[in-house]
């Protein structure tokens, strides 16, 4: 049975509220600084993007060795 591919992501957010998220966002803003949340923000997004990319390739090859 192959997983769905945004389960784990959404089931993570799935259990905070918005209020837990503005202040996940506020400490990190404080921590940060609004300078440098831009570039934050940007090797967040590439950090991510790499992640999704390399569970791609796994799920491509679990799925290839269940139909051998």
């Amino acid at each position: 049975m192959p997983l769905k591919e945004g389960r784990l992501l959404f089931g993570l957010i799935g259990n905070f509220g918005p209020w837990e998220l503005v202040l996940i966002l506020v400490i990190v803003l404080i921590i940060v600084g609004p300078g440098k949340l831009p570039q934050v923000g940007e090797s967040l997004g590439k950090a991510i993007q790499s992640f999704r990319k390399a569970k791609e390739q796994e799920f491509d090859e679990l799925e290839e060795k269940q139909e051998k």
